[in-house]
């Protein structure tokens, strides 16, 4: 499967490869692109409250990011193994990478014997569809060595390492994702209270993201794959969407996350309260039905992510919106600038 040919390639330089501190910037002084059916409009993010209005509610995901990358070993040699979705006490998705800049699959087979930042274990087998993921099968506490001598997840792009706390949220309560749900990460506790003051309320959700390194263009055919990761919609939530609703608010979702959370707790009567593992893929085909509006990042033409988006607000949208912010120089990545999607003026 190929990269989508309505979005434009990522633009030379446009990749965030520091974090907006390290630019000089504050979390929430990132740009802003505001997106309506009828056009486009910038600003910074920390003027949120003046584009939100009274009885919004946005809705977070809780999940906090774990240090899921490990030094990893087994009989060719040193590797990294990027720790992906736990699928039991023991059993574990992961990625088994050459370094952080090359991904594998590495000449891994069933029943070898490797060593995950110290704890011995077994490959179980690949993930089916997905060469580059397999199952591994811990004789050991996987968190405890995440918290040994785990760091955060992180790719070649980015010109330094950063600690696991550049990688959290101001929502960030409930351990489990392999990587940031990096939507909120603008958010800080301030900009929460001015929104708060402002009339727009919270909701949350939980989605513990795994590794999100599998995109398009990989050279794959058919039907992209997706491994199921655990997610849980609380009855709260539910009840704060159905009031919002009530109020004449709109109901916005910070990051992909939520909305894969909300659109796999939907049936005939709307959301409900839920809980499990979701493969959700929205698309175009299966659009997004729970939803007013969409804060997200850019995304890279190869992301899956894109897919979703287009999902939530056509193929033309995005493919316009993109095009205004390849051309005005916004920044991709997870520390990059915004982006608000909303359905309706």
């Amino acid at each position: 499967m190929t990269a989508p040919a309505w979005i434009p390639a990522l633009p030379r330089g446009a990749g965030a490869d520091r974090t907006p501190e390290d630019r000089g910037v504050p979390r929430d002084g990132v740009r802003l692109l505001v997106s309506r059916p009828s056009g486009l409009g910038s600003t910074v993010f920390s003027r949120l409250p003046e584009v939100l209005r009274e009885g919004d509610l946005l809705v977070v995901n809780e999940s906090a990011t774990l240090s899921a990358s490990l030094p990893g070993r087994a009989a060719f040699g040193e590797f990294r193994l990027n720790v992906s979705t736990a699928y039991g006490p023991d059993l574990w998705l992961v990625e088994p990478r050459h370094d952080f800049r090359c991904p594998g699959p590495l000449p891994l087979r069933p029943g070898d014997s490797l060593e995950a930042g110290g704890i011995p274990g077994r490959y179980v087998a690949p993930y089916p569809g997905i060469p580059r993921l397999g199952f591994f099968r811990a004789d050991g506490d996987l968190g405890d060595a995440m918290g040994r001598v785990g760091r955060p997840i992180h790719y070649g792009y980015l010109s330094r390492e950063y600690p696991i706390e550049e990688y959290q949220t101001v929502f960030s309560r409930r351990p489990g994702s392999a990587e940031m749900p990096s939507a909120a990460r603008p958010f800080t506790e301030p900009l929460v209270r001015a929104l708060e003051g402002a009339g727009i309320g919270f909701a949350t959700i939980v989605l513990h993201t795994g590794v999100s390194s599998l995109e398009w263009g990989d050279g794959s055919e058919g039907v992209v794959p997706i491994y199921p990761e655990p997610f849980e919609v609380p009855r709260s939530t539910v009840e704060r969407i159905a009031s919002a609703r009530a109020r004449g608010g709109r109901v916005i979702a910070v990051g992909t996350t939520v909305v894969r959370a909300l659109e796999s707790a939907i049936d005939e009567g709307g959301v409900r309260a839920a809980r499990g593992f979701t493969r959700r893929y929205v698309t175009p085909e299966r659009p997004v039905r729970t939803l007013d509006g969409l804060l997200t990042g850019f995304h890279e033409a190869t992301s899956t992510h894109l897919a979703l988006l287009a999902g939530f607000a056509g193929i033309d949208r995005i493919q316009r919106d993109y095009r205004f912010a390849a051309d005005g120089g916004y920044l991709w990545h997870e520390f990059g600038d915004s982006h608000l999607i909303l359905r309706t003026e």
